[in-house]
């Protein structure tokens, strides 16, 4: 099973900061991506009912034409065995990549005597028992984010709640991935200027910034932890931070600490 996290959490853009480096802002959303995707897998089988979830992620893919459409099995969740595990799919092939090609959602009862669709994956599907299958594309506008699968060791009709439990997840999702993308694509603010710090403020900054306890500090330094307090308190105030890991990234980040 691969990495998760909660669509519906906030987004990148509600309020976020903003890294000032631009590839630190396209890495970040990847990470989004990744975690908003493999959570979407998960939330298929625990909330939907299938047995095994599935999140194609659109990118070229090897030995493709160039503007041709495809995607990879990145995320997954309650399979057995690992053949749909990374395996590539071309827009148009297998019920996926319909999907993906047509825009729009897409399902059989019985994959394997499926008439409407190409079975270039018959051998993975049946390593895994699966049966009935759901496909539904991310979509934002024009911008395929991903296609998310729903299948089931059963030949069975997907009825309406299944399919719109299902939608309604790709939705949360596919709202995760174009904040983040959005996000990353927007201006880097310019940092604003620090203010002075005093040798002391500095001083204990620098060691907070490396993990040490109040206690430490103070008997580091020689002072109390009330002295030690106050100073935290002052210099996290000039920074306008709310608590000790703001503290440590903001003085990273500003150059105060190395």
């Amino acid at each position: 099973m691969t990495r998760a996290a909660d669509p519906h959490l906030a987004q990148p853009g509600d309020g976020a900061a903003r890294p000032d480096d631009p590839e630190l802002g396209v890495r970040a959303a990847e990470l989004v991506r990744d975690a908003v995707l493999g959570d979407l897998a998960r939330r298929v089988v625990a909330e939907c009912g299938a047995d095994v979830g599935l999140v194609g992620v659109p990118e070229p893919l090897p030995g493709s034409r160039p503007g041709s459409e495809g995607m990879v099995l990145r995320h997954w969740a309650g399979t057995r065995a690992d053949l749909l595990h990374d395996a590539p799919v071309p827009a148009g092939v297998g019920l996926g990549g319909r999907a993906l090609a047509e825009r729009a959602p897409t399902w059989v009862p019985d994959y394997r005597a499926a008439t409407t669709i190409s079975h270039h994956y018959d051998a993975a599907v049946a390593a895994d028992d699966l049966y009935a299958m759901l496909t539904v594309p991310l979509m934002d506008g024009d911008t395929v984010h991903g296609v998310v699968y729903a299948s089931l060791r059963t030949v069975v009709p997907f009825g309406d709640v299944r399919i719109s439990a299902v939608g309604v997840l790709a939705k949360a999702a596919t709202r995760a991935l174009a904040g983040a993308a959005a996000w990353s694509r927007e201006q880097p603010r310019k940092a604003a200027p620090v203010p002075p710090l005093t040798p002391r403020e500095h001083e204990v900054l620098r060691w907070a910034a490396t993990g040490r306890t109040n206690p430490e500090i103070a008997a580091r330094l020689g002072l109390t932890c009330n002295t030690v307090t106050g100073y935290l308190k002052s210099a996290m105030h000039k920074l306008g931070v709310r608590n000790r890991t703001e503290l440590a990234l903001t003085a990273r980040e500003s150059g105060l600490v190395s």
